[in-house]
């Protein structure tokens, strides 16, 4: 019995790390159901983005508020959870705070001390975030997309993290033996006067039952990264490391259009020839997207890493002038349709099998797709490098190209293009005709 404890808590260790591991996996499956991204270009670059983007929280911080909240959130979750690493020996060997007895006195107390005053300080952050969603109600928060699961996922997370950092400081408090050594306790010691006459065994007791609900409580928030918006905590890294590294005005092209026209273009090219830069395999089977499996895994990791904070439809010309397309829409419904597929798959033992849904229609509407104005507002504003504007191309590129299923004012102006060589219903010989006029 005298190891029981120690048992019990390898069992959960195993359990939550399993099942975390698992899911993992069914992500990276999702994820590959795209297709595949050479990102092997400009490595500094990307590498240079992932330490200021998404080490450095450089975009989030403009916006001061939020985003100087977030950091504090960000370093402490970071930094608090080395103590993680103690609790996982402890409970693994039947040790007690074993990092007393190979770190120096002074380094051990620095470091529980400086997790103290993160505690507090993220503490402090989140009551703030939940003002700041639930009592202040910022506009971005009260979208139609963030009803239901959505606002309740980011309250869900703010709770889990107070109670985190309560447990964390309760179990430092009721720890006789660390309040005795009176070293790195510079917030528990001022909690630990709330327990003043328990007896010692009760002391030990809630010291113990913190311990256990704290590390029990992380082994449960990181299963819930996959079912939350939150997953961004782990994917943010990958995603911004993928992003593009092209001018935001840039726009992809179809290499097996591209190669059409060139031979449309050249009159003395083989009509037969199969250019250097595509195959006859490469030719796609669609033009564009119609659902989650004819866009690219880096957009599929993208529809993942979204953190609902809504600054891209807060920053959309098209969503402020009351047009109905939201770019953390079109990433919520991405994601969501991604998922869905995924069930798909479980159910069918690792196929897929046609449900008759997709992405375009059931998902996003064309009106969603049509108000964007290409701007790349949304692209720029996104702090960890998720760009909602590819996937709207690819699934403007499907309708016009594969369904001929633009609107009337573009098929008019597609159509002059092709007659007249210009946008406007005017023959190329009678252009000049306004100079004449009087």
């Amino acid at each position: 019995m005298e190891y029981l404890p120690n048992i019990i808590f390898a069992l959960l260790l195993i359990a939550g790390i399993g099942y975390f591991a698992n899911n993992v996996k069914k992500l990276i499956r999702n994820i590959k159901l795209g297709h595949k991204v050479d990102a092997n270009n400009h490595k500094s670059e990307r590498w240079r983005n992932v330490v200021n983007i998404a080490l450095g929280q450089s975009k989030m911080v403009r916006r001061p508020v939020s985003g100087f909240l977030h950091v504090i959130v960000y370093v402490g979750f970071v930094i608090i959870n080395i103590e993680v690493l103690e609790i996982i020996i402890d409970g693994l060997f039947g040790t007690h705070r074993i990092g007393q007895e190979f770190l120096p006195a002074a380094l051990y107390g620095f470091l529980i001390g400086a997790f103290e005053v993160l505690a507090v300080l993220v503490l402090v952050s989140v009551i703030v975030f939940w003002l700041r969603r639930n009592v202040i109600k910022i506009k971005r928060f009260l979208s139609s997309e963030m009803k239901g699961w959505p606002k309740s996922d980011g309250n869900i997370i703010l709770y889990f993290e107070v109670v985190l950092m309560c447990l964390f400081l309760v179990m430092n408090a009721t720890d006789t033996v660390f309040q005795t050594a009176n070293s790195g306790n510079v917030i528990s010691q001022f909690i630990a006067p709330w327990f003043n006459g328990f007896e010692l065994e009760t002391l030990h007791t809630i010291e113990r039952a913190a311990w256990w609900l704290h590390i029990v409580g992380i082994l449960i928030f990181l299963n819930y990264l996959y079912f939350s918006k939150h997953l961004h905590i782990l994917l943010a890294f990958p995603n911004v490391y993928f992003g593009s590294v092209e001018p935001k005005g840039k726009l992809n092209n179809l290499e097996a259009v591209t190669a059409e026209v060139k031979l449309m273009m050249d009159p003395d090219a083989d009509p037969y020839a199969v250019p250097e830069e595509t195959s006859e395999d490469e030719v796609p089977a669609k033009f564009g997207a119609s659902d989650v499996m004819d866009l690219t895994q880096v957009q599929l990791l993208n529809a993942y890493t979204c953190t609902e904070c809504g600054r891209c439809t807060s920053a959309c010309p098209a969503n402020l002038t009351g047009k109905k397309l939201s770019p953390r829409k079109i990433m919520m419904d991405t994601r969501d349709r991604l998922e869905e597929v995924g069930k798909n798959i479980d159910l069918n033992k690792g196929k897929f099998v046609d449900d008759g849904i997709q992405l375009l229609g059931d998902y996003i509407t064309n009106e969603e797709l049509w108000a964007c104005t290409t701007c790349n507002a949304c692209v720029e504003e996104c702090p960890v490098s998720i760009n909602p504007l590819s996937i709207i191309l690819e699934m403007r590129r499907y309708l016009v190209m594969e369904q001929s299923a633009a609107p009337m004012e573009l098929n008019n102006m597609m159509t002059n293009i092709e007659n007249n060589g210009a946008p406007w219903p005017y023959n190329q010989m009678d252009r000049l005709n306004w100079k004449d006029e009087e």
